[in-house]
């Protein structure tokens, strides 16, 4: 199973820059979509649907516009589930799941921390989320958890770990909850196949960051521990230029 996981901002603006042209070309059997910031309605899911995408699923954050998440699939899912049933989480559109016959891919996006309101309501949805997979493990053991952390785990994972250590996404205890997070039974898959450094997922608009690799690795796969031996690749795909972020992909025997 080839599954990607890509924060399009805006799947309608990613759409007008070459979105489904390169989604069939990349050709996973599964994509995680975040922030789409848009309303199924308001997606044109007959083109996604002639792109090879028949099985599409759309969780959209009550605000218009802001946040949202998608599973597009090659192949029917035995169960969608829609959110996580926490309202704290649910309401800002983070969390769907896609239970296929052995394997259960999450599409999460984790809120940023950009001040200070939103920093504490993203500490408070770690601690949610930590909780809520803990238990999901127990009926669902094979998880494949895609989507955009907004946290850097070591340094390797930022251009500037010295400069950038009070902000939001790489702050001690944003990494110190990611470690845990992978800790309580999580691999990640790019690191368990690469451990070179300046490989990056997100990039500012500001200052030629994409030009000159000033980038941040703040999506994953992140695949459950029991699954690791199935795992065959793991890789960033920054050739994709639909977004500030990139799309990444794990493959899964």
């Amino acid at each position: 199973m080839r599954i990607i996981s890509y924060n399009v901002n805006g799947i309608r603006a990613a759409i007008t820059k070459g979105f489904l042209d390169w989604l069939q070309l990349a050709n996973p059997d599964v994509i995680c979509l975040q922030e789409i910031k848009a309303n199924e309605d308001q997606i044109p899911t007959n083109e996604i649907t002639a792109a090879g995408y028949p099985y599409q699923y759309y969780f959209s954050a009550t605000k218009k516009g802001y946040s949202g998440v998608a599973i597009l699939s090659k192949i029917e899912p035995k169960k969608i589930l829609y959110g996580t049933g926490i309202e704290s989480m649910d309401y800002e559109g983070r969390n769907i799941r896609a239970d296929f016959e052995d394997i259960s891919v999450m599409s999460l996006y984790l809120p940023s921390g950009t001040n200070i309101d939103r920093l504490g309501h993203k500490f408070n949805y770690m601690d949610e989320f930590q909780h809520y997979v803990n238990k999901l493990k127990l009926e669902t053991p094979n998880l494949v958890i895609c989507g955009d952390y907004n946290i850097c785990h070591e340094a390797i994972d930022i251009h500037d770990p010295i400069r950038n250590k009070t902000v939001s996404g790489f702050l001690p205890e944003e990494r110190s909850w990611i470690d845990s997070f992978m800790k309580s039974g999580f691999v990640d898959s790019f690191r368990h196949f690469n451990k070179e450094p300046h490989q990056y997922s997100w990039w500012s608009y500001r200052a030629g960051a994409r030009a000159n690799n000033k980038g941040w690795r703040i999506d994953y796969n992140l695949v459950s521990e029991n699954l690791k031996h199935r795992m065959t690749r793991a890789v960033i795909l920054p050739e994709a230029k639909h977004s500030d972020h990139c799309p990444i992909l794990v493959e899964i025997d």
